[in-house]
């Protein structure tokens, strides 16, 4: 029985075909685009643009009367070996938020326990009258109402008298001047307040009953179930009054003489960045500050983020 040899068939590649898309496709594409442009070209021009040149500044020496001259890494290596000023800047900065980020927290939780009580008589106008501070902002207005407030002279040593307790000179000591900013910190409490009672409302409410079952007191619920369920947003809240803390100015710069006094007990870094750079025409330092204000939060930042997995829990 003859035996049939049969060759075997000659593999053909599949070649992958361009994708094309429909004109009427290319078309919604050309006019997203469009739509987008105005937003595109904002962001590149007044974003990207200006950060890369004064990426490019805080390596030059530039007073905005002669052209920047290349100087390398000198600005930074002023900034920590031969600037004073600079390091004092970091320490002061350094004490106000870790002072004024967890109180400021502290205040905005224990309002928001009070207020997301249900069914509480008035909460709405308790809420706006608690939100309305920081709605007013850290102002020029309120900095100066804030100096005026405890200045020797002031309602809060005429309140102190009352009970006679003689008053203070708070905003020319260097030893209470910069409690005073943290105090102006905390009245404006309302933004994370408002974040913090958006965080209880998702709270289940069987959780509390279940534990008031079980025979957890208040203070045991607290922290077993009010702390990890709403550890998402006390992370929310501790990043965004982190970055903001690091950039107050207003505060700094009317609640102190304006230059840091007394004793450079208010030398913030954002007002020696401002002095730096308009005072001093030194913008290829003040660049240089700059850059090192936005490693340093996006160091502390991840930081936090990497910390977040021991302590921050999620519904899943």
């Amino acid at each position: 029985m003859s035996s049939v040899t049969i060759a075997p068939a000659t593999a053909v590649e599949a070649r992958p075909q361009p994708v094309r898309r429909c004109p009427r496709r290319r078309r919604a594409d050309g006019a997203a685009y469009l739509l987008l442009s105005p937003w595109l070209i904002g962001m590149i021009a007044l974003l990207l643009v200006p950060l890369l040149y004064s990426l490019y500044l805080s390596f030059t020496s530039y007073n905005l009367l002669t052209p920047p001259h290349w100087i390398g890494f000198a600005n930074y290596r002023t900034m920590f070996s031969g600037d004073p000023r600079y390091l004092t800047s970091l320490r002061v900065t350094a004490e106000y938020v870790v002072a004024a980020v967890p109180l400021k927290l502290a205040m905005a939780l224990g309002v928001a326990l009070l207020l997301a009580t249900p069914k509480r008589k008035g909460s709405g106008i308790y809420r706006a009258l608690f939100y309305l501070p920081s709605l007013l902002g850290t102002s020029v207005a309120i900095a100066l109402v804030w100096q005026g407030t405890f200045d020797v002279h002031g309602p809060f040593n005429a309140f102190l008298s009352l009970f006679g307790i003689p008053g203070q000179a708070w905003v020319a000591d260097p030893g209470y001047v910069r409690w005073v900013i943290v105090l102006l910190a905390i009245w404006q409490f309302g933004g994370p307040m408002v974040i913090f009672l958006a965080g209880l409302k998702q709270i289940p409410r069987e959780l509390y009953e279940a534990s008031a079952v079980d025979g957890a007191s208040r203070l045991r619920r607290f922290r077993s179930v009010t702390l990890p369920m709403l550890s998402p947003v006390i992370l929310f809240n501790i990043v965004v009054e982190i970055i903001g803390s690091f950039q107050a100015f207003t505060p700094a710069q009317l609640v102190g003489d304006g230059n840091g006094g007394p004793v450079d007990s208010t030398l913030f870094y954002a007002l020696y960045l401002y002095q730096r750079a308009f005072q001093f025409q030194d913008m290829g330092y003040a660049s240089a500050m700059a850059w090192v204000m936005l490693a340093g939060l996006g160091v502390i930042t991840g930081m936090i983020f990497l910390t977040a997995r021991f302590w921050v829990h999620y519904g899943a």
